[in-house]
């Protein structure tokens, strides 16, 4: 069971970073890391250089994990009631602790969310350079 702060944020932070591309990131510092997509679309009425993602901000007692393909696309996911007891609003996720099983339901959603975003063509499908 993870309880540290800063290795929960490595953890998430380590998820969003494996796809790389076709997500970016747009911030990353000690109070936010923020990652995006790789085209050009319009969000809402502006037009972006990539479509938000995610974002990870730690607090002293909890990792906020703001996902947005929740918001955008919520028929989309079936979140456990482990996963739902943090979810604070529509689209964010205040994590305090972590165990296997949380971790892993985690990991899923955000590949289920790239998969999404790929879908309905938020993103664009790139290979990773070696």
């Amino acid at each position: 069971m993870k309880t540290d702060v800063q290795l929960i944020q490595e953890t998430l932070k380590s998820f969003l970073k494996a796809h790389q591309p076709p997500l970016r990131i747009r911030q990353e510092n000690e109070s936010n890391f923020e990652v995006c997509g790789n085209k050009e679309c319009m969000q809402g009425r502006k037009k972006v250089d990539g479509f938000y993602f995610a974002s990870i901000v730690p607090k002293p007692k909890d990792v906020r994990l703001y996902f947005f393909p929740i918001y955008t696309h919520p028929d989309a996911f079936e979140l456990s009631d482990a996963l739902k007891k943090c979810l604070k609003g529509k689209s964010c996720f205040h994590i305090k602790k972590m165990d296997e099983a949380l971790e892993a339901e985690i990991k899923s959603m955000i590949d289920q969310g790239v998969q999404v975003y790929l879908k309905h063509e938020l993103l664009k499908e790139e290979k990773a350079v070696s």
